[in-house]
């Protein structure tokens, strides 16, 4: 038990320190280092397009929903094939009735599916880049919430054994050691991510004018990410109610919060990204993009509100 405690100390600390110090002093180090050098990129282009704000926040929303449903089918299918178990799929969450000690086990295959979907428009990006600026932006908000909507279920799992993550740990056995360095690991994961994220985010400016310099690319990524992101939030919500509103809230707010952060704060320091282009970004992101993705999104809430909320079952 008291290793236990201890443990849980230990993951409760990592958690202050790269989820709100280690961000936090990032940016810190980020705004002294633009004060030192305020002349910097002064006659450089600062302008604010709000056509990739407004795609960025509804495609965010589309990928954030979009990789909840992964989670959810994943979890469900496994238990479809396994005797004993007949599960259904709502559009915020699964149950399943009868019993099977592999339901344990299936409860993190969501998770790890979620994972894979984030690795894979990850490879996507850097091996394969969409030549339309709207697809690269759709990878990349599929990419981060792959991984923000993963990796810290396992830090929650480690210490909640009700977690879905928590309770296939249990099955397969891990000790408390072991459960901590899977939330220490998962810890560093999502500074990485959300880190590695930062020069696709910034590549999407039209030219070198709003990337120049520490301030234009702090300003950009707020700009194309986090004002996008948090605002994104709401248009969430929809997808998940009626359910505790904590629930409703929480995820997505967490979800984008933890990983923002990181981006925010170490925009400034990304100085080897170039600008897509004026023309690529025009053509990609005008009124018309922001129509099909308002109109995903729309079919998308469709879906989730009247085939998923009543309920499939599959069995």
């Amino acid at each position: 038990m008291e290793s236990m405690h201890h443990a849980e100390n230990l993951i409760g600390i990592a958690v202050l320190l790269v989820l709100v110090a280690w961000p936090l002093s990032l940016g810190l180090t980020g705004l002294i280092r633009a004060r030192r050098t305020s002349g910097e990129g002064s006659k450089l282009t600062r302008r604010w397009d709000w056509k990739l704000s407004i795609a960025s926040a509804l495609l965010y929303a589309l990928a954030f929903n979009l990789t909840f449903l992964i989670q959810e089918l994943f979890l469900v299918i496994p238990k479809a094939f396994t005797p004993g178990l007949l599960p259904i799929l709502y559009h915020n969450n699964h149950t399943w009735a009868g019993e099977n000690p592999l339901a344990s086990l299936f409860q993190g295959t969501g998770a790890l599916a979620t994972f894979v979907t984030g690795l894979i428009c990850a490879l996507l990006l850097k091996h394969r880049p969409a030549r339309s600026a709207g697809f690269r932006l759709f990878l990349i908000w599929m990419a981060y919430n792959g991984f923000l909507q993963s990796l810290p279920q396992v830090v929650i799992g480690s210490v909640e054994p009700e977690n879905d993550v928590g309770m296939a740990m249990d099955y397969l056995h891990f000790s408390m050691a072991a459960k901590t360095a899977a939330a220490l690991v998962a810890l560093i994961a999502i500074a990485a991510a959300a880190l590695s994220l930062r020069g696709p985010f910034l590549s999407l400016a039209e030219n070198m004018g709003d990337i120049g310099s520490r301030r234009t690319r702090t300003a950009f990524m707020f700009r194309v990410a986090t004002l996008p992101a948090l605002a994104a939030i709401l248009l969430i919500i929809p997808f998940r109610v009626p359910r505790n509103w904590v629930e409703v809230a929480a995820v997505p707010v967490v979800v984008t919060v933890i990983g923002i952060a990181w981006m925010q704060a170490g925009a400034w320091a990304v100085s080897d990204v170039k600008a897509s282009g004026a023309s690529g970004l025009k053509s990609a992101l005008g009124s018309k993009s922001i129509a099909y993705a308002l109109g995903a999104l729309l079919i998308l809430l469709l879906v989730f509100q009247l085939v998923l909320r009543p309920g499939v079952r599959f069995y």
